[in-house]
C-alpha cells in the first residue's frame, strides 16, 4: 500500500536524520528497500517521469535508454555526467544519441562511483546508475537511448532564482577563470543562474537563497582559486520626456584649413515607440544625404540621457529645418548639430526618470497574509489580487519597483518563517517619484 501510494504521488516519505553526524542513515536505507518501487516493478513500468517514444519496461531485455540526473565537474577529469539506465544494458560500445539535443554522444569510459572514486565497469544493466565522461552537449536531465529505439523522459522543472548577487572578481585579471568557473558549477546545479547585463556590464548569479549563492562563492574560492567581492547592483534606469520641444543645434568650426558648419532645428516629442525619427524638411533647407548623419547623431547621443546618463526612450525626433554651407558641410557637421539639439532639446522637453517594474508572485500560507502585504506596500508595492489555492494557501500578486526587491526573499522568509516563496518578472518601466528620482540623480553625480 505504502509503495503504491508514492508511486502515484499520494505520498512522500520524510526521515528525519544527519549525513554529516550519520544519524537515520539506517531508517533512511531500509525504508528504501522495505517501501521504496524495485526497478522491475510492473506498476512503475512508466512511473520513471515518462513524455514520449516507445514505452519501456525497466528491463534489460528492452532497447537501451537512460536519463543524466547530475552532471559534476572534476578538476582532473572535467565533466562527470551520472546517469540512471532504464532500460537496456549499457556497454562502453554501446552508440548514443541524445533526445534533447537530438545529437549523438560518444563514450568517454564506463564507471560507478563509490563517493569520490570511480570504479571501472564493462557494462551498466537496467535499474542501475553509472557515470562517464566527456559528453560535450548533454547536460542535466537529458535523456541518452537508442536512435533506432527513441524515447524521451520528462525534464525536472527548475525553480526561477529568487535571489541575486551582482559580483566582480578581487583580481582585475580573473574576469575570464570566473566566466569559467561559474560555467563548470551552473553544469553542476541548473537551479543557480549567471547573467552579464549588456547595459550596466555588470555580473550577477542567481538562486534560491542566500545558503546557495554563498556556497557557491565559497566554491569558486576554494575549487577553482576565484575571490569575488558581491558589488551593489546597478538599477538599468531610463530617461524620457514628458512634453514637446522644438530647438536648434549648429555646429559652426571655422578656424584654418576646411571648415564645419551644420545647422538642424528638431522637434522632440513623447512616443509610444522606443525611439523614432522622422524628417518635414522643405526647399532643401537640409539636402537629403544628410539626413542619415543627423538621425545617427540622436542615437548616440540618447545612450546618455541629461538627467543621469541613462539611456532614453520613448521618444520622437522630426528634423523640419536648418541650413547647411556649400563647402564646410559635412556629415560630422550635422552629427555634431544633431548632438546639440538632442541635449538642448531633452532639457526642454521636461526629462523624467524611468525604473524597471517587476510583476511579483508571492505564495504564502494564509496566516502570514496581512503582514506580506503590508511589507510590500513598503516596497511601494501595488497589490494586484489574491487567488487562494486548493492546499489553502494564498498567492498574492503584485507589481513593485526592481530596486525594492533585491533583497525580498530574506524578508520574505523572515516573515513567513521560511515558508513564503516567490517568483517575478520584469513587466515595463515606470515614472520615478520626484524625491526618489532627485536622490538617485545625485549619487550619480557623486559617482561621477
Amino acid at each position: 500500500g505504502v509503495t503504491t501510494a508514492l508511486l502515484e504521488g499520494d505520498a512522500v516519505p520524510l526521515l528525519v536524520g544527519s549525513g554529516e553526524k550519520g544519524i537515520g542513515i539506517d531508517i533512511l536505507l531500509n525504508t528504501i528497500v522495505n517501501y521504496m518501487p524495485a526497478p522491475d516493478d510492473d506498476r512503475a513500468h512508466l512511473g520513471f517521469r515518462y513524455k514520449e517514444g516507445e514505452e519501456r519496461k525497466v528491463s534489460a531485455k528492452d532497447p537501451f535508454a537512460a536519463v543524466v540526473f547530475k552532471t559534476v565537474s572534476d578538476p582532473f577529469l572535467g565533466k562527470i555526467s551520472i546517469f540512471k539506465v532504464i532500460s537496456g544494458i549499457l556497454t562502453k560500445n554501446t552508440p548514443l544519441y541524445n533526445v534533447t539535443t537530438e545529437e549523438t554522444e560518444k563514450l568517454g569510459g564506463l564507471f560507478v562511483m563509490r563517493g569520490k572514486e570511480q570504479i571501472e565497469v564493462d557494462e551498466i544493466y537496467a535499474g542501475d546508475i553509472g557515470a562517464t565522461t566527456k559528453l560535450a552537449g548533454t547536460l542535466t536531465g537529458d535523456t541518452l537511448c537508442d536512435k533506432d529505439h527513441m524515447v524521451k523522459y520528462k525534464k525536472l522543472k527548475h525553480p526561477t532564482p529568487v535571489l541575486y548577487y551582482a559580483i566582480e572578481p578581487k583580481t582585475k585579471g580573473d574576469e575570464e577563470k570566473l566566466t569559467q568557473s561559474l560555467k563548470k558549477i551552473r553544469d553542476e546545479d541548473p537551479t543557480f543562474t549567471i547573467e552579464r547585463n549588456t547595459e550596466t556590464k555588470q555580473m550577477t548569479i542567481g538562486g534560491q537563497g542566500k545558503v546557495q549563492l554563498d556556497v557557491i562563492l565559497e566554491k569558486l574560492k576554494n575549487t577553482y582559486g576565484v575571490e569575488v567581492e558581491i558589488v551593489p547592483f546597478i538599477i538599468p534606469y531610463r530617461e524620457t520626456i514628458r512634453k514637446s520641444a522644438s530647438v536648434q543645434g549648429k555646429h559652426k568650426k571655422q578656424s584654418g584649413g576646411a571648415g564645419q558648419y551644420g545647422d538642424v532645428w528638431i522637434r522632440f516629442e513623447p512616443s509610444e515607440n522606443d525611439f523614432e525619427f522622422d524628417e518635414e524638411v522643405f526647399g532643401g533647407a537640409v539636402p537629403k544625404n544628410y539626413f542619415p548623419a543627423v538621425e545617427k547623431g540622436i542615437i548616440e547621443s540618447k545612450e546618455k540621457g541629461v538627467l543621469a546618463g541613462y539611456p532614453v526612450t520613448n521618444f520622437k525626433a522630426v528634423l523640419y529645418d536648418g541650413s547647411y554651407h556649400d563647402v564646410d558641410s559635412n556629415e560630422m557637421s550635422f552629427k555634431l548639430a544633431a548632438n546639440l539639439a538632442f541635449k538642448k532639446g531633452m532639457q526642454e522637453a521636461s526629462p523624467v526618470l524611468l525604473e524597471p517594474i517587476m510583476k511579483v508572485e508571492v505564495t504564502i500560507p494564509e496566516s502570514y497574509l496581512g503582514d506580506v502585504m503590508g511589507d510590500m506596500n513598503k516596497r511601494r508595492g501595488r497589490i494586484l489580487g489574491m487567488d487562494q489555492q486548493n492546499d489553502g494557501t494564498q498567492v498574492l500578486i503584485a507589481e513593485a519597483p526592481q530596486a525594492e526587491l533585491f533583497t525580498y526573499l530574506i524578508d520574505l522568509r523572515s516573515l513567513t518563517q521560511g515558508r513564503g516563496t516567490f517568483n517575478m518578472e520584469f513587466v515595463r518601466y515606470e515614472e520615478v517619484p520626484q524625491n526618489i528620482a532627485e536622490k538617485i540623480i545625485e549619487e550619480r553625480k557623486t559617482d561621477k
